[in-house]
This record gives structure tokens, C-alpha cells and sequence, in this order.
């Protein structure tokens, strides 16, 4: 059972412009409480016992969270966040990651079953799809031999062989040995440049040593949010259908 999660939260979300003020992308608020402050729920109802947060622009923000109860909250600061991609700021995590985990984005919103389907997935590693949203500047994520073989905003940039299975979430399960690889492909490549992405960059890479999985939950409601479009998107018809389809869920048990 996976009980450890990673968010990464280092992103300055320069491409939101005037719409976070001083804030972190996690901290935008389309309900009561910060979208991170959410995240966080649902990772403790999954079952989420250690949960990592990657800082670095307004670190501050989440260093103040108060831990949920019955989880342990430790942030871990990137201090070349303005000059490097995802990769880099998961490598910071290194030292404090020996086990499985769950890795997160802090501008995610989903619904619970994200967390769910892909804990209950067989797989050791996997990297959660949707089908397509239409949301744009989506990332495709492609298969060969039902097993991931690519990742790209291009859809029309895979080979034939390749099967386009949907939209990548920004939600994956990292077994230590997966880990392994993506640590030792990103120090070879920070050779050149920190700014490396863990998604179109490490896992790609690892996976032409290793199988992971491309569960496909074909409905999900789910958005991230990179732009002033993804956030009124986000706010007006995605996260009022988490709701919706949480308050039915309630109202089925």
C-alpha cells in the first residue's frame, strides 16, 4: 500500500499573470479553502500517511500549512526553481524518498476516484489518463504494446505504432526502482540544462526500461490550471462537477 504522495509546488505560474497576486498557483481558492488545501484532504482519505510538498516561489505559503490529522507534512525547497523544469525539483526530494509514492501537481483539481483507481491499479508504476478535455495545451500521452512509449502536445508527432490513449492528469505512481531510473536519465541530462521535466523528459526515458501503465479513467473531471483560461474553465464547469458528482456520491451511500 502506497502511503507516501509528492506535490510539487515550485512553479512561479508566471502564465496566470494577475490572477494569483502574491499567492502560489496552490492557493487559489475556487471553493472554501486553497485548491492545495483540497489536494491534501483527498490524499488523507486515500490513505496518504507522508506527504512531501516541493517549494520554491512563495515558499512560505505552504510552509505554513497545518498538517491534517494523522499525516506527516514536510516541505522540501528547490532553490534553482526559477531556472529548472519538474525533474529537478523532484530531485531535491531524493533523500527523503525510499518507498512507492504518488506524485502530484500543486495546480491539480480532481475528483477523489484520481486517487483511488490508480492506487488500485496493478501496476507498480502508472501514470493516471483521461480522455480528451478539449482544455488545450493538453499533453497526449501515447502507448506501444499497451505500456507507455510517449508524451508530447503534438498529437501528430507519434509514430504509427504508437496508440494515442488520451490527455495526461498529472498524477502518477513512482515505484522506487522507476525512480531509480528517473534519477540517474536527469542527472545525464542536468549535465546540459535544470530544466528538465519529470513527465515528457524522465518518465518517457525510464520507460524504455521499464513498463508503466496508462490507466485510462475516460470521464474523469479533473483540470489543471497553467492559464487564465484553464481557470475559468476550471472555476465554472470543472470544479462545479467534482462537486456535483461528490454530493451525488453522498447522496447514493
Amino acid at each position: 500500500m502506497i502511503r507516501t504522495a509528492v506535490i510539487l509546488a515550485a512553479g512561479i505560474g508566471s502564465r496566470l499573470g494577475g490572477e494569483l497576486t502574491d499567492r502560489p498557483k496552490g492557493f487559489l481558492q475556487l471553493g472554501d479553502r486553497p485548491i492545495i488545501e483540497e489536494s491534501l484532504a483527498r490524499l488523507v482519505q486515500a490513505g496518504i500517511r507522508k506527504i512531501f510538498i516541493v517549494t520554491g516561489h512563495r515558499a512560505e505559503y505552504y510552509e505554513s500549512l497545518r498538517p491534517a490529522a494523522g499525516v506527516s507534512l514536510t516541505t522540501v525547497h528547490n532553490p534553482e526553481y526559477a531556472a529548472s523544469g519538474s525533474m529537478y525539483s523532484l530531485y531535491c526530494a531524493r533523500q527523503q524518498l525510499r518507498d512507492a509514492f504518488l506524485l502530484l501537481e500543486s495546480d491539480l483539481i480532481y475528483e477523489p476516484r484520481a486517487l483511488a483507481e490508480l492506487l488500485r491499479h496493478p501496476a507498480d508504476d502508472a501514470v493516471l489518463v483521461s480522455g480528451p478535455t478539449g482544455a488545450g495545451d493538453e499533453v497526449w500521452v501515447a502507448t506501444r504494446g499497451g505500456r507507455l512509449s510517449g508524451m508530447s502536445k503534438q498529437a501528430d508527432s507519434f509514430d504509427d505504432d504508437q496508440q494515442i490513449v488520451g490527455e495526461l492528469v498529472g498524477i502518477s505512481k513512482i515505484s522506487p526502482a522507476l525512480f531509480r531510473i528517473m534519477l540517474r536519465v536527469s542527472e545525464a541530462a542536468f549535465e546540459n540544462s535544470l530544466r528538465y521535466d519529470y513527465e515528457t523528459g524522465a518518465l518517457v526515458a525510464a520507460a524504455q526500461e521499464r513498463a508503466i501503465a496508462c490507466p485510462l479513467i475516460a470521464d474523469l473531471a479533473w483540470s489543471e490550471i497553467d492559464d487564465p483560461s484553464h481557470l475559468r474553465r476550471a472555476r465554472d464547469i470543472v470544479y462545479p462537477e467534482i462537486r456535483r458528482r461528490a454530493h451525488a456520491g453522498v447522496e447514493q451511500q
